[in-house]
């Protein structure tokens, strides 16, 4: 019989504790060893019983989740889900906890709790037995990459001006991919020649916050997606969450349009479909795919490949979780395979 995944639940409230021991104790591959009340009594018994993963709280007394997030991955590095509210402020938390070192997070019930439940059980579960899975010297090696990697500045290109739109590059990364995307946006210049549509895995009501970080960390303009904007050169849009992203084209510019169609695959927003959507537009295409469970994105670039465009994927060795690199690579349909530090060049190589 395999060992069950041990975990450490951190949470302020008893409740929360209660519910989210009991939510992953319905999994029979998943044991929950301990509880903590705060981060300072998470630091302890990470060190004391190192668990296989941890699920934290983002606000607690004493030491709030993001301190003891710091501090677990510069003395005993494991994988740690975040649990956080919808609430503008949570967000940003959540978002900075990423660029800490958390593998992902899942938006804890608010109100309707039963309703929630459904939403949240098998998200936490499914991200849980994810995060108990990755090496845990890989995530030592990764957060070694970004302690040496951060402050970078953008590269100096001399790319001619315009406002035509000659190439689009899409980009799709699901966990890990966060910090990914800041590698690649602090690097391009602002003059970046071409404009960039993303598709990063995440809840609603978390992507305004994301884009607010990589903005902050780039020459270019990073925003989340609305309904009607125009890609543009030198701009990223982001798709929402729980929002479908297509393009559509018209004459010779390029419109985002935003749905409410079912789940492809379980996802919402889907890479598959944002990148189906550019292939329609005909216009010169490069794809790239990161970090991230699953298969989303896999048919997407295959596509791209089919009409002649480019495709890059995240090489093994800086994913955080490598499912979506390793489909794209068995599926022969990645032509450049790059760790993230390089990436941010073979996408300047390529335009």
């Amino acid at each position: 019989m395999n060992r069950r995944y041990r975990v450490l639940v951190v949470d302020d409230s008893s409740f929360m504790r209660r519910l989210i021991t009991d939510i992953l104790h319905t999994d029979n591959d998943l044991e929950v060893i301990a509880t903590a009340v705060n981060g300072a009594e998470a630091l302890r018994k990470v060190i004391q019983l190192r668990p296989d993963v941890v699920t934290m709280d983002v606000e607690m007394p004493e030491m709030d989740g993001l301190t003891a997030l710091q501090k677990i991955m510069m003395q005993c590095p494991v994988p740690v889900i975040m649990l956080s509210t919808w609430t503008k402020d949570g967000a940003a938390a959540t978002i900075k906890s990423l660029e800490i070192g958390a593998l992902d997070f899942v938006a804890k019930p608010s109100g309707n709790i039963s309703f929630d439940l459904d939403k949240v059980k098998d998200e936490l579960i499914k991200k849980v037995k994810a995060a108990a899975r990755v090496d845990i010297e890989s995530i030592r090696s990764v957060a070694a990459f970004w302690t040496g990697h951060m402050g970078r500045q953008a590269m100096k290109q001399q790319f001619t001006p315009g406002k035509t739109i000659s190439k689009i590059v899409a980009i799709g990364a699901s966990t890990g991919g966060p910090r990914a995307l800041q590698d690649i946006f602090s690097k391009l210049p602002g003059n970046f020649p071409a404009a960039i549509a993303v598709v990063q895995h995440m809840a609603a009501g978390f992507t305004e916050s994301l884009a607010e970080m990589l903005n902050s960390n780039s020459e270019l303009e990073v925003l989340e997606a609305r309904d009607g904007d125009e890609l543009i050169p030198g701009t990223v849009l982001i798709a929402p969450g729980d929002r479908h992203m297509k393009i559509k084209r018209l004459d010779d510019r390029f419109y985002i349009t935003l749905t409410d169609e079912p789940p492809v695959g379980g996802l919402r927003p889907s890479i598959d479909k944002m990148m189906d959507s550019l292939i329609e537009c005909r216009v010169p295409l490069l794809g790239v795919l990161l970090t991230g469970m699953g298969q989303d994105g896999v048919a997407g670039l295959k596509k791209i490949q089919e009409a002649k465009g480019r495709t890059i994927v995240e090489d093994e060795s800086t994913c955080v979780i490598y499912g979506m690199p390793r489909a794209a690579i068995e599926n022969r349909c990645a032509d450049i395979v790059a760790p993230i530090f390089r990436i941010a060049q073979e996408i300047i190589n390529n335009i």
